[in-house]
């Protein structure tokens, strides 16, 4: 990264990327607080922990967590300038990429339980019992991991060994060395969002289908389990699009600097840290079991609700 001092109104510059660092310790403290607290409340009900949808909605909460504390790490050592060895860089490299795509991935999942749910209610406790759930969780930590073992192979296959023991700042550009990979990375990841993007509006069309078919309060719950797909889907969204930030970047960086830093911050914001506060939104305000039982945590136990209604 270039030196601040070195551009334009260097000092100006400089105090922009505080105030940024700021702003970005402030909502990712807001984030991990409501993170944590939504962690407890699952754990602290067996009907959380043993319903599908709501350990898939831990594993987003889980994985949004470990991203919002490993990035943030990552952003503070780079805005001081601070390298680390090449071999380090690899492991968090490994860990941020697979849960960037847990999260998008278990949504797609989230929303193929809401379609059993709705489409195929007498086969909803086959399918989404809490084995099928362990099952569906390894599956998606598996998928999650292909773009990240593609990405690395052709890495390992192209850098030299005296490149493990250099320092560099710890960038995820570092890890595409010729123009072959990025193109397959993009590939990978294109793949990756056209799959996920069928299943949505497959989930979509059919549960629209049913809604229009339903009556009465069968109605009333396809139409709530509509709303929650459309929130599902912008949520995922904003994360596929955050998988196209990346290549973006990049062209910025050969026209303009700081309009690179500036499209950085916006990406960071807007497709990193804005959708691991929509699982809270979804799950923890409209959700009424879930917001009863967080509303009881929050207030250390004095609130003593009812947690019969459903969302």
């Amino acid at each position: 990264m270039a030196d601040n001092n070195s551009e334009a109104g260097g000092e100006t510059v400089y105090i922009r990327k505080d105030e940024r660092l700021i702003i970005v310790q402030f909502l990712v403290l807001i984030f991990l607080c409501i993170n944590v607290l939504l962690i407890v409340t699952i754990c602290s009900k067996a009907h959380f922990y043993t319903t599908m949808r709501y350990m898939l909605f831990g594993v987003t909460v889980l994985s949004d967590s470990l991203i919002l504390i490993m990035s943030d790490i990552l952003v503070i050592l780079n805005h001081f300038n601070v390298t680390m060895n090449i071999a380090f860089c690899v492991c968090i490299y490994i860990t941020l990429v697979v849960f960037a795509f847990v999260t998008p991935v278990t949504l797609t999942a989230m929303t193929l339980e809401r379609y059993v749910a709705i489409c195929k209610p007498l086969r909803h406790g086959e399918l989404c019992s809490t084995r099928s759930a362990l099952h569906c969780i390894l599956i998606i930590h598996s998928l999650s991991s292909v773009p990240c073992i593609i990405v690395l192979s052709n890495f390992f296959a192209t850098a030299p060994f005296s490149l493990y023991s250099q320092h560099r700042l710890c960038l995820m550009g570092i890890f595409v060395l010729l123009r072959w990979q990025d193109d397959v990375k993009l590939a990978v990841y294109q793949c990756y969002f056209l799959i996920m993007s069928a299943t949505i509006c497959f989930s979509y069309v059919k549960i629209m289908k049913v809604a229009k078919d339903a009556s009465g309060e069968d109605k009333k719950s396809t139409r709530r389990g509509l709303r929650t797909l459309v929130l599902h889907s912008f949520q995922l969204l904003l994360c596929l699009i955050h998988l196209w930030c990346p290549f973006i970047e990049n062209a910025v960086l050969q026209i303009n600097f700081k309009l690179y830093i500036d499209i950085r911050f916006f990406d960071y914001i807007m497709f990193y840290l804005a959708p691991r506060c929509l699982s809270p939104l979804i799950y923890g305000l409209r959700d009424k079991k879930v917001y009863l039982a967080l509303k009881q945590n929050a207030l250390f136990g004095f609130h003593r609700p009812n947690v019969q209604n459903s969302i």
